[in-house]
């Protein structure tokens, strides 16, 4: 497709407008834009990428990377990927930026919650006993307040930072309330999920969905809603390194007695 002459063609400098922010400049539109059709049929099956534009091509170049910069904007792609949980920044309860990376070397433990839902008093009593039992040998719960699930989290910040601190005396981190499915998910939900499918599908299906993550904020674990948070405490334990040293407890012992 190198020629500016090709039968049935036409300009398709409005379909490009219509995907930027902002109207190409008579500077830097292209001579025009070919679609080739196919020898079988009347309309255009085949992009012509030949382009001439009118200008030099430094010019040309700095359309093009207007046009990357303005496709990435309206997709919300990027090259750069998340490699951990290190690489996000989330709003704690209050609405102060937390940059994660503040918890390298730490095992984490992630949960959307909820106030009204009935696996609440269950949740948070385990959660508020693994976190006490752990906290000081590197175990850091984040809380994650969420309304997608039957609405069972409807109050603003304060309202859920009163039940979740003064009625379930929860120390752990909470964190500003968001989404965790669909377009508006929270990035680092969109990393978890990725990074952990759930049963029939990535999405979270309820509340209390719980994400463990290693010292190097790589997502090991993913459980159901229903899973106690007393259950995973092995798991726990054995990302902290207790299980080991537990197993040197006993086998020292033993070969004394021998």
């Amino acid at each position: 497709c190198i020629s500016s002459r090709l039968p049935r063609s036409f300009p398709a400098v409005p379909i490009l407008q219509a995907l930027l922010y902002k109207p190409l400049t008579p500077s830097v539109i292209p001579r025009v834009f070919h679609f080739r059709a196919s020898p079988n049929t009347k309309i255009s099956s085949r992009f012509c990428s030949w382009i001439k534009p009118r200008v030099p091509p430094q010019d040309f170049n700095i359309f093009r990377a207007g046009f990357s910069a303005n496709f990435t904007a309206m997709t919300g792609s990027s090259s750069k990927k998340s490699s951990s949980v290190y690489d996000f920044t989330v709003k704690d309860i209050r609405g102060n930026d937390v940059d994660l990376s503040i918890y390298k070397g730490k095992v984490l433990l992630i949960v959307n919650v909820a106030s009204q839902c009935g696996l609440t008093n269950s949740n948070y009593t385990e959660l508020n006993g693994v976190y006490t039992k752990y906290k000081d040998q590197g175990l850091e719960i984040l809380a994650f307040p969420c309304n997608q699930f039957g609405g069972e989290e409807p109050g603003d910040n304060a309202q859920i930072a009163e039940v979740a601190c003064s009625r379930f005396k929860a120390e752990f981190p909470i964190f500003d309330k968001v989404e965790v499915n669909g377009s508006n998910a929270a990035p680092i939900y969109k990393f978890l999920k990725s990074s952990k499918g759930g049963l029939l599908g990535d999405g979270i299906k309820w509340n209390f969905t719980k994400f463990l993550v290693d010292k190097d904020g790589n997502v090991v674990d993913r459980y159901a809603p229903t899973t106690s948070p007393l259950s995973i405490e092995k798991d726990v334990k054995k990302l902290l390194g207790l299980l080991d040293s537990l197993k040197q407890q006993h086998i020292i012992p033993s070969l004394l007695v021998k």
